[in-house]
């Protein structure tokens, strides 16, 4: 008997030292790649062990079971998906259920983009739950923020990250409310002179500098060109607000009928600034839109390099078109 006793004592020391080894062991090595799974909603640990083992994971479903009830955390594993990284241990995957790490996805908003792009981007994300492709325009911005009637310019470009499933709405109200704070940060730091009445000017005219440059540091300056036109009451002249009004009629150039054709984006023939945004701005734009340069210049053109020439008058202008352009 006490042979047995003895056994039977051995037995449960090994035993326990190997769950203990098992469960700080990685459950897959580096040279296997990430692998997803699913946790219903309403599973416990038994459950959640079966649904893990079955997505391909190599986990003992028991010992998984066993490991939950021991830690104390059985009951707190949440639903949802997830991805089994290499290097991660039992015990890291208990840990990873109860803080309810889901498996991440991305999506990257670019600066420039119209909200049509945007649209398109998010529509075509295979890892997002498509709860607006029906909606309008209109019914979006209703749900994200109905004091708004346009959405072109109230979303800010980055990379936003969400769990795999989420609904699409999450990235248009992330986006939102980052644009919002950055356009905040950037009002309350301007230069009080600025001719904005509200930040959606300010918004406005950051698009435009969005437009204007490829080149982040003549956005300071591109600005301040603007800025100057708008105190003095002359015509912004941007082609890329009459390229925004002229919607898909666009072909990729722009003729002197264009110029000559009015649309309430036409800042050819409009004085002021257009009655949305064009674009969205990124956080440079939004700083030189009011941060703008001091300059006394009143024109720019394209050098073709990338680059662009500055003039504070009408003659030096016309050289530097005849220069660079003609």
């Amino acid at each position: 008997m006490k042979k047995i006793i003895t056994l039977c004592i051995l037995l449960a020391i090994a035993g326990g030292a190997y769950f203990m080894y098992w469960s700080q062991h990685p459950i897959i090595g580096d040279e296997i790649e990430a692998i997803e799974f699913n946790i219903a909603p309403g599973s416990g640990a038994h459950a959640a062990g079966q649904q893990i083992a079955e997505a391909g994971v190599p986990i003992e479903p028991v010992l998984f079971n066993l490991l939950a009830r021991v830690t104390g955390k059985s009951a707190r594993l949440k639903a949802g998906t997830y991805e089994l990284k290499p290097g991660t241990t039992p015990l890291r995957l208990i840990e990873q259920l109860v803080r309810g790490e889901f498996a991440q996805e991305q999506l990257t908003i670019i600066e420039g983009w119209t909200f049509r792009q945007m649209r398109a981007a998010i529509a075509a994300h295979k890892g997002l739950k498509h709860d607006t492709v029906a909606m309008s325009d209109k019914e979006v911005m209703n749900a994200i923020a109905s004091e708004y009637k346009q959405p072109e310019g109230l979303f800010f470009p980055d990379t936003y990250l969400f769990a795999k499933g989420a609904s699409d709405l999450q990235i248009y109200k992330q986006a939102h409310a980052m644009l919002l704070s950055r356009l905040s940060d950037a009002w309350d730091k301007r230069d009080p002179a600025l001719p904005y009445k509200t930040p959606y000017e300010a918004l406005t005219m950051a698009s435009i500098v969005e437009k204007e440059t490829g080149q982040k540091s003549e956005r300071g300056m591109i600005a301040g060109v603007f800025v100057n036109r708008l105190k003095l009451g002359m015509l912004l002249q941007t082609d890329p607000t009459v390229i925004y009004g002229m919607g898909s009629k666009y072909d990729g150039k722009i003729h002197k009928s264009d110029l000559e054709t009015d649309t309430p984006y036409n800042t050819y023939t409009r004085t002021g600034l257009p009655p949305t945004p064009i674009a969205l701005p990124g956080v440079q734009s939004l700083t030189a839109a009011l941060a703008p340069a001091k300059t006394p210049a009143l024109y720019f053109v394209s050098k073709g390099n990338g680059t662009s020439q500055f003039s504070d008058n009408l003659t030096d202008h016309n050289r530097a078109v005849n220069k660079f352009q003609r």
